[in-house]
């Protein structure tokens, strides 16, 4: 087998998709789905209004009411940008006024159990990450 030069190693590392170098697109989208609020609107969507029923599309002020805190703007944004990466579908329906609701594609159902998980041992060991805060806290560092 033969050696890479330092360049050549560069390239082929490019071309793999490697979330470690800076160039890669593979870390722009890592920096997206590691926001908080696609976090949260992927387990929100994956799982129903009260985020423990099954799957359905939600409508815009269903997300907004279970994602307490989010702002109107970032609410939109962040779903626009889930849309344009193929993680949700967005569905307009004519009625009066007209309705506009949200569901996971193929794609974002792939990423869901991960969210989910994720928000999950967030929940389980929030006690032991404020242990841990305090501990270090008083520890004089």
């Amino acid at each position: 087998m033969a050696t890479m030069t330092a360049a050549e190693k560069r390239a082929q590392d490019k071309a793999e998709y490697n979330a470690f170098l800076d160039v890669c697109p593979s870390r722009q989208l890592l920096d997206r789905i590691s926001d908080k609020w696609v976090t949260l609107v992927l387990a929100a969507l994956g799982s129903g209004p009260d985020c423990d029923g099954d799957p359905r599309p939600l409508r815009f002020s269903e997300l907004s009411r279970v994602l307490a805190g989010v702002s109107q703007k970032m609410l939109t944004q962040t779903l626009r940008s889930l849309e344009r990466d193929g993680l949700l579908t967005r569905t307009v329906t004519p009625t009066v006024p007209v309705t506009v609701s949200y569901e996971l594609t193929d794609l974002g159902r792939s990423l869901h159990g991960l969210t989910r998980g994720i928000k999950a041992w967030a929940e389980q060991h929030m006690d032991d990450v404020f242990a841990e805060r305090a501990a270090y806290d008083t520890s004089g560092d």
